[in-house]
């Protein structure tokens, strides 16, 4: 796997309340893209993550914790006039639409403007390292960061022979686009091979109300996969649909569960599994981030991961997974 696009130095408060409240924050990492590969990574893929940090102590941060994660962090390349981005986070739900302001959504601001990785471009991206795997995964963030990055979007999209499996999560963030039309993501869509897109954010960018109205509207990708959240998600290929619902989750948050989704199903993927057990590994990925408060979670252990994928669709349907569950061999 090759995953590429910025990730970013992340301040979670300390205690619970809103960001002008809380005194100080503990630091982690985010990105959707190095969360992606930092779950393959630890899913026992070999994974290569590719992207810019600045010349300073949080890119030496961000490059050494993901690479403590078992991912190849040799392509990632240092800015010595450009910083690190970072960002601030509350711990609920990212909002989905502009001026969202749900007491579940979370606080996000952030500080990313000049960033090392806004300056992406097709010259600074080889294109023998971004074809170098079996799969090149990316995300709708990328191309909303500078026109520079839009360019690279769009050339790694394009429909020409000898690249990889193209991946794509369209990861729509309004505060993002807020001078942008993210109908530039269904564009790059068009171009994928396999596209994840929540239900929610495609009403949202696009005023598409449901799965099957997503998938008139982006029939290009050989595989599409939309998320409907605690309902499950819906899998379209060439010729089946499908939908697989989510187990239940005691959440602790939000935050990350999209991209462990989308580490799940390439990793199922990857191993050459049915679409079934694909969404279903997406699943359990899912919830292995929805029970824990940071972006990163352990994944289950393959053979547990595994045997709850084989189960029947009645004991699916019953399972419910809470906070520990990936560090026991049998489901609560």
């Amino acid at each position: 796997m090759v995953c590429l696009g910025e990730s970013m130095v992340t301040f979670v408060p300390a205690r619970p309340g809103r960001l002008a409240d809380v005194p100080t924050f503990h630091r982690a990492i985010g990105g959707a893209e190095s969360n992606v590969a930092c779950a393959l990574a630890r899913s026992g893929h070999s994974v290569r993550w590719i992207s810019r940090v600045g010349a300073d102590g949080f890119g030496d941060h961000l490059v050494d914790t993901i690479a403590a994660a078992g991912v190849d962090v040799g392509a990632v390349q240092r800015d010595p006039r450009r910083p690190t981005g970072v960002y601030f986070r509350t711990a609920g739900e990212r909002a989905t639409s502009v001026g969202d302001t749900h007491p579940a959504k979370a606080e996000v601001v952030y500080y990313r403007g000049g960033s090392a990785a806004s300056a992406l471009s097709p010259a600074l991206v080889r294109r023998r390292d971004a074809w170098s795997g079996r799969v090149l995964h990316l995300t709708g963030i990328t191309a909303a960061l500078s026109a520079t990055c839009h360019a690279l979007m769009r050339r790694l999209t394009q429909r020409e022979p000898g690249r990889p499996t193209v991946s794509y999560d369209v990861n729509f963030r309004p505060a993002l686009w807020h001078d942008g039309d993210p109908g530039r993501l269904a564009e790059l869509a068009r171009g994928c091979d396999l596209v994840f897109v929540g239900e929610d954010e495609a009403e949202a960018a696009w005023g598409l109300p449901d799965a099957d109205a997503i998938r008139a509207a982006l029939p290009e990708p050989a595989v599409l996969v939309v998320k409907q959240g605690a309902l499950g998600a819906t899998a379209f290929t060439g010729t089946e649909r499908l939908h697989i619902p989510a187990p239940r989750v005691d959440v602790v948050s939000h935050v990350g569960a999209g991209d462990a989704f989308a580490a799940g199903f390439l990793s199922a993927a990857l191993r050459g599994l049915p679409l079934r057990d694909r969404l279903r590994h997406g699943h359990l990925l899912a919830a292995a981030a929805l029970a824990v408060p940071a972006d990163h979670a352990a994944p289950p252990r393959r053979s547990h991961a595994d045997a709850l994928t084989a189960l029947d669709d009645e004991r699916w349907e019953s399972l419910r997974l809470g906070p520990g569950w990936t560090e026991t061999e049998g489901p609560r």
